[in-house]
């Protein structure tokens, strides 16, 4: 049947309506365009298999995160160098994410599949190889690479296969993308780190990527052009997508696509969620080193701490996207998510300078922190795709990579300031450890100097070779041979003490504070993102999103009508 004689019903064309050319095996594993919109059962594995590979490509890019310690200590890295990795990593995804900003033009499913790829091998074979701290930082750049054009081509897939009046469920599923990512790797390192190294950590999560790679490269598809280039509001549409879609000028529609981005909805509400985030940034990329540092958590107590803020927030995401799909409003929720942020967040800075507060009570805030971000978050991404269509639908990843360059510029410019407003953390990271050893080790030889200051100060004048005889026999009389022998054989932890000792006392005492400052920050972040809210697309009331619906269904029941006459 032609093309111009095919008929319509209110569940779309014929199947035989349009009919993809025949492809060999081999053309399938880069030819992925799909002639016509695909029925719910093909759309929703085709979604599941976007969200788990965001899964398992966040587990590859955060795993370091939680391993820090070991991996500082393995390279003898400064906690700055450290943090530097982190800055240049989330500089480079930034603009990798405009240069995915063109998979409006290249497609999206082969970014994904083969970004994959790439990102595993650099996993498995590179970085836990890396010769020196130098080459594991340009590793982990090229890892930032690919998450970064993943992080935009990823929902751009999620926004082509799910319609506005399902696009905040979806949208929640592919957030648990990261959450549950993060989620993954505090699981696995806080039950295996007894008995596995750093490297074997990051291997863990390359044979992941491995394992999804092989169901992608068969099965994931993307929508052609004149297809994801439409507005596709539910999915009685899908008849009226397929039939405009025959005469659609995909490139005439693409024409000015960045210009068309450069708005105050898109680019305000982009850095809204940014700064939004700036929790959630510190809550993967510092937490060991905050609750190792202030509460002396070890990385497995710290991570199996963090697991409550996953959990509770990709619970959220799914049930609050469901319930905003089911009232056809976003901004609510928005609204009702970022002020329940801003309290919980702000009570738990409060606790910052508290060593006495517990881990229950961390646990049960980062439920509230995951629960009120979750309810903003899930209905942000369906509103800002929603403000994007409503520029031009066929500027979805122009939209995506305008947002993806922004969100990591923030968190780079927030990885880069945090150890300029937390000083303690260099001495703690660096030296705390080394100074805790030596202070138990040298406890009884710091006894013996405390009791005799003076003796021991004119002591250290000198090397123990190069002391005054009559001094040597005045420290044998005072303090006693033995005394004597227990501080000589303390002599390398002494110098540590000496050395750091004074640093890292400083620095225990100023760390709460100073991090509690930065807490505050993440508040204000949050209090910020309130007014963008106001500035995208989307209704208030249910009740009028409700009659917007059915004015919609009204008028695709018109052209269906219409067309079908034509034939």
């Amino acid at each position: 049947m032609s093309a111009t004689t095919t008929p319509f019903d209110a569940n779309g064309p014929a199947p035989d309506a349009t009919t993809a050319p025949a492809r060999g095996p081999l053309a399938r594993l880069y030819r992925r365009e799909l002639a016509d919109y695909p029925p719910t059962g093909r759309r929703m594995a085709y979604l599941a298999i976007v969200v788990v590979t965001t899964v398992v490509l966040y587990y590859m890019l955060y795993i370091q995160y939680a391993v820090a310690t070991s991996i500082i200590t393995h390279f003898g890295m400064t906690y700055r160098y450290f943090i530097w990795v982190s800055v240049i990593g989330n500089a480079i995804g930034a603009f990798a994410s405009l240069v995915a900003g063109l998979a409006d033009r290249w497609g999206r499913a082969n970014l994904v599949v083969y970004g994959l790829l790439t990102a595993a091998l650099l996993v498995f074979f590179g970085l836990p190889h890396a010769a020196d701290k130098t080459t594991y930082l340009v590793l982990f750049a090229l890892v930032s690479f690919v998450e970064g054009i993943v992080l935009v081509a990823t929902p751009a897939l999620i926004r082509d296969f799910s319609p506005q009046l399902g696009r905040a469920t979806a949208m929640g599923y592919w957030t648990m993308g990261p959450v549950i990512g993060s989620l993954v790797v505090t699981t696995v390192t806080s039950n295996t780190l007894d008995s596995a190294t750093w490297q074997d950590e990051l291997r863990y999560s390359a044979i992941a990527g491995f394992a999804v790679f092989v169901v992608a490269v068969f099965a994931l598809r993307e929508l052609s052009p004149a297809l994801r280039d439409q507005i596709m509001v539910t999915l009685r549409d899908r008849a009226l997508v397929e039939a405009r879609a025959k005469g659609l000028d995909t490139e005439a529609l693409r024409r000015g696509e960045w210009r068309q981005m450069m708005r105050l909805d898109v680019l305000g509400s982009a850095f809204a969620i940014a700064v939004f985030l700036l929790l959630y940034y510190a809550a993967v990329g510092n937490f060991v080193v905050y609750f190792a540092t202030v509460f002396g958590y070890s990385e497995q107590r710290t991570n199996a701490l963090a697991n409550w803020y996953w959990a509770a927030n990709a619970i959220a995401l799914v049930l609050v996207g469901l319930v905003s799909d089911r009232l056809k409003v976003r901004k609510p929720f928005m609204i009702v998510g970022g002020a329940g942020s801003v309290v919980v967040t702000a009570v738990f800075a409060t606790r910052a300078t508290h060593l006495t507060t517990d881990y229950y009570t961390f646990a049960w805030l980062f439920v509230g922190i995951g629960v009120f971000s979750g309810i903003a978050y899930a209905p942000w991404m369906a509103s800002f795709t929603e403000t994007v269509e409503k520029h031009n639908p066929a500027a979805t990843a122009a939209g995506l990579a305008v947002w993806g360059w922004t969100v990591r510029i923030v968190v780079a410019v927030s990885a880069a300031f945090i150890p300029v407003l937390v000083t303690s953390v260099t001495p703690l990271v660096e030296h705390g450890a080394e100074v805790t050893a030596a202070s138990a080790q040298a406890a009884p030889a710091l006894a013996v100097v405390k009791a005799h200051p003076e003796l021991f100060a004119e002591l250290n004048k000198y090397t123990p070779a190069a002391v005054p005889p009559a001094l040597r026999a005045r420290a044998v009389k005072e303090v006693g041979a033995a005394d004597l022998a227990v501080v000589q054989k303390a002599a390398p932890q002494l110098k540590v003490l000496d050395e750091y000792g004074a640093r890292v006392q400083k620095a225990s005492k100023d760390g709460p504070g100073e991090w509690r400052t930065w807490w505050w920050i993440c508040v204000g972040g949050q209090v910020l993102f309130l007014p963008f809210v106001f500035v995208m697309a989307g209704r208030w009331s249910p009740r009028k999103a409700r009659v917007d619906a059915e004015e919609h269904e009204a008028a695709v029941s018109r052209e269906l009508a219409a067309l079908a006459a034509e034939k």
